[in-house]
């Protein structure tokens, strides 16, 4: 089931960039070996706003400027509940698998690699984090970001969950 993505104009917010990977890509053709770069980037307001990108290009400035760009364009909003997140969350993309816990004060960021990079981007303070699965760093940072989405907050949660309780109780009763 796709959910509408709400688009959130990145000229609001004061955005940090952060380079995770740079992969170095080679495809042999007749003359030799022709040499391509990919970035992985994340951006970041440290408030619960954060995207991924991955950009490709011939060197590595233009990939590392084309990630940051489509970062920016898939920023997602993230529910915080204090300094971690409010639920428990699992997702598979590919063959990468994330799993994000929500931590006790003071716990800190337990988290590695591209998981990491996104949960730090975000503004989560104290979380505790397994890859499981792939360590491909492409496919853990778009499960980590898939994870945040399915995130849901607390309070919209309940009403939603009293409204439809309140109109199944009417159903049946009437």
């Amino acid at each position: 089931m796709k959910q509408a993505i709400n688009r959130i104009d990145p000229a609001e917010l004061v955005l940090n960039d952060k380079l995770v990977y740079i992969n170095r890509v080679s495809k042999v053709v007749r003359g030799g070996k022709r040499l391509r770069f990919s970035a992985l980037s994340v951006t970041g307001d440290g408030n619960g706003h954060v995207g991924i990108g991955v950009g490709k290009a011939n060197s590595v400035p233009e990939a590392i400027n084309k990630s940051g760009a489509v970062a920016r364009k898939n920023l997602i909003q993230v529910p915080l509940a204090g300094t971690t997140i409010p639920q428990a969350a699992t997702v598979k993309f590919g063959a990468a698998q994330v799993l994000l816990r929500p931590a006790s004060p003071g716990t800190g960021i337990i988290a590695g690699g591209s998981i990491r990079a996104v949960v730090e981007a975000a503004g989560i303070k104290d979380i505790l984090t397994k890859s499981l699965g792939s360590a491909n760093r492409i496919n853990t940072a778009k499960a980590t970001i898939l994870a945040l989405s399915q995130l849901k907050e607390p309070q919209a949660e309940l009403a939603r969950r009293r409204v439809t309780a309140k109109v199944e109780g009417r159903a049946s009763g009437g």
